[in-house]
């Protein structure tokens, strides 16, 4: 088949690495890079390090409101899909590059495969949860990270074309880490002992674009008695400035950092606080306690398993819990067992993807029938 897989942000390079390697080894891959991260620190270090390779098409969208990003990624895309006729696009995750990807295969009638389907927050004042449901409803085939996810996708009607196949951040994390342990020089750096300081990333909207949200955040982490590493996303450090808002010196504010070097800040922190979901799994993955800073979470069974806990951004409320957050000593495997890349390639190879008869959204027809993948 000619596939063309769909990237444009942090968690989706990640995604990306190893299920293309188990992708190119039958089939035509073609990678599609909107351009929704484009500055180094934020996408060409990723590409670099999980040795993706080079995209086919670099749509350069750039930053912009939620609905000219959606448009100019969706109107760029449709001339790539016109030009490349593939059997199936992949989209990955929750960004506006999954939800134009999955518009602009459905408008053109090519199947869509969603990996990380189902994940729900119920909280559609989310921008990432309209891009979820959307991507769902018009995708042909959806690879579940967890089976919580398998349930939402029920609740909802959409049973034909799902599968279980675990998390592919955690094939990821698997194959790079030992990379990381040997590549990193972050801690040296930064001077950090191991275990002796907190990590921090906050960048959504409903945190960042809120000028109390962001306050209260900030008040938080002024008034914790530890060093505070606070990667900070390009939207957060111009709301922090616009807002005139000052961090204390034990939260040491520093650039966007690559993914070993974040892997290893992640695997030695203390404690990680974060509103980002990509590290709430990341977290979990390397049994660091999480405290997620939100009101909700979709990655529920991170906290059903007692390693994240939804804190908010009220200052106590995120001071007292900061200060006393223990996790239990067991940790089930909720996402898997470090191989979704080679199930979901394996439900590809299994044969070509294509709508039934009656053009139904979700009623596609394989070789193989459709079900829950173990």
């Amino acid at each position: 088949m000619k596939i063309i897989s769909v990237v444009g942000a942090r968690p989706e390079f990640i995604q990306a690495a190893p299920l293309s390697r188990e992708l190119r080894k039958h089939h035509q891959e073609l990678l599609v890079h909107t351009g929704q991260h484009y500055d180094y620190l934020m996408s060409q270090t990723f590409f670099d390090e999980l040795r993706i390779p080079a995209p086919d098409y670099n749509l350069e969208v750039g930053s912009g409101s939620h609905g000219r990003q959606t448009a100019e990624i969706l109107s760029r895309m449709e001339e790539v899909l016109l030009k490349e006729k593939p059997d199936l696009v992949i989209v990955r995750g929750d960004t506006n590059s999954t939800l134009a990807g999955a518009l602009a295969a459905s408008k053109l009638h090519i199947p869509a495969a969603h990996v990380e389907a189902g994940e729900r927050s119920f909280d559609r004042r989310m921008p990432e949860e309209i891009n979820r449901l959307v991507a769902d409803r018009l995708s042909d085939l959806l690879f579940c990270v967890s089976h919580a996810a398998l349930g939402h996708l029920a609740a909802e009607g959409i049973t034909s074309g799902v599968h279980w196949v675990g998390d592919v951040m955690l094939d990821a994390m698997h194959a790079n880490r030992p990379i990381a342990r040997e590549k990193s020089k972050v801690l040296e750096q930064l001077q950090l002992v191991k275990g002796a300081y907190a990590l921090v990333t906050v960048h959504r909207a409903a945190n960042t674009d809120d000028p109390q949200r962001l306050a209260k955040i900030v008040s938080a982490l002024n008034a914790v008695d530890e060093t505070v590493i606070f990667p900070a996303h390009p939207r957060t450090r111009k709301a922090l400035a616009d807002l005139g808002l000052e961090f204390k010196p034990h939260v040491r504010l520093i650039e966007p950092v690559g993914y070993f070097d974040m892997m290893i800040l992640e695997e030695n922190a203390r404690l990680i606080a974060t509103d980002s979901g990509g590290v709430q799994r990341e977290a979990y993955f390397m049994r660091v306690p999480c405290l997620t800073l939100r009101d909700e979470t979709e990655w529920v069974e991170t906290a059903q398993a007692g390693w994240n806990l939804l804190v908010g951004v009220e200052p106590e409320q995120v001071l007292a819990a900061w200060r006393s957050f223990t996790p239990p000593a067991d940790q089930p495997p909720i996402f898997g067992d470090g191989n979704a890349s080679r199930k979901i390639a394996g439900i590809l190879d299994a044969g070509p993807v294509r709508f039934a008869p009656d053009g139904r959204r979700n009623g596609i027809i394989t070789t193989k029938e459709p079900g829950v993948s173990q």
